[in-house]
């Protein structure tokens, strides 16, 4: 018995020795550059407010955040790279509203969405536009419904499928019960450029793309997708405040660790996220592409996930929405 009680003493330290090791690399984390996986092209909106946001994250960890734009299946791909990491806050995700779209409109994903990543916190905001023609016969959001009501197929365009847009003409259909025609497109400056021809009816794309049409007549702003005025063109009333409650759908980007990433590791990049926000320089930077700046906790950026994931859901299983 004393020989047993001298072996496990003497394992003791051994035991405890990889408990140790992880804790003390928490401790020193970070002391290595941070990779960022952007799953979207570089250029776009979430890699330009990512490269915005990257000087200032640095700063704040001490440490280079290496941006590596990694594209395909809707973001999928660059998404599960992050999942299959070590959760050591060495790999993050930077993301799009379309990371809660994804999920249910493509085929085969290799990983679960909805448990597979860790919010840090909400970088921007970018509020979607309804706009029309400039000789559609409505001036506001309820002469809209009305022409819809009695003009069935009211066409409108968007970036794309599963877009904030598409989901946006969606949600209003529904809500209206009307029936809207849906057109997607590449980007939105292509649906801007046919909505000021007269090709299509209407748009529903960021405040960033339609603004120079607007300004120039050759577009009319109707209302704002967002649940309050904000952005370039807060001057056009919500679709909430002009008649349907609770309506709120906007553009963002956020940040993503993989599950399981120690609380710690999360509390310091959450901190450098909200640094690089806060920053005057890079808010206004940001608002210049047509983004507001966010200071969200992860506890507030995770809630706002829970929420719209499940307005996301409700939306495609009534409309069948599907990638093309």
């Amino acid at each position: 018995m004393p020989g047993r009680r001298m072996l496990l003493a003497g394992l003791g330290p051994l035991l405890l020795a990889p408990r140790l090791a992880a804790s003390q690399a928490v401790e020193a984390w970070p002391n290595r550059p941070i990779r960022v996986i952007v799953p979207y092209s570089p250029g776009g909106q979430s890699d330009t407010v990512m490269r915005l946001l990257q000087p200032r994250m640095a700063e704040a960890l001490g440490q280079p955040l290496v941006i590596e734009n990694r594209t395909g299946a809707g973001g999928s791909i660059g998404a599960g790279i992050v999942a299959s990491s070590p959760p050591d806050g060495y790999t993050l995700l930077f993301e799009s509203f379309a990371f809660l779209v994804v999920p249910f409109i493509t085929r085969g994903l290799t990983f679960d969405y909805e448990t597979a990543f860790t919010p840090i916190g909400q970088a921007v905001a970018a509020p979607y536009v309804l706009a029309v023609r400039r000789d559609f016969p409505a001036q506001d959001l309820a002469g809209f419904v009305a022409h819809a009501k009695a003009h069935p197929g009211v066409t409108y365009g968007t970036p794309g499928i599963g877009t904030v847009g598409h989901l946006a003409g969606a949600l209003l259909a529904r809500e209206a019960g009307i029936r809207l025609e849906h057109v997607p497109y590449r980007g939105g400056a292509d649906a801007a450029r046919d909505v000021a021809a007269g090709t299509i009816d209407a748009v529903i794309i960021t405040a960033n793309s339609i603004r120079p049409l607007v300004e120039d007549g050759r577009a009319r702003g109707i209302a704002l997708t967002s649940g309050e005025r904000r952005g370039s063109m807060a001057n056009l009333p919500t679709i909430a405040e002009s008649g349907y409650p609770g309506f709120d759908l906007t553009s963002w980007n956020g940040m993503f660790a993989p599950a399981g990433t120690p609380g710690s590791v999360v509390a310091k990049l959450e901190a450098a996220l909200r640094h690089a926000t806060s920053d005057p320089e890079i808010r206004q930077r940001l608002a210049l592409t047509g983004n507001d700046a966010v200071t969200s906790t992860a506890a507030e950026f995770a809630a706002r996930i829970r929420r719209e994931r499940e307005v996301v859901r409700r939306i495609v299983q009534e409309t069948g929405m599907k990638a093309e």
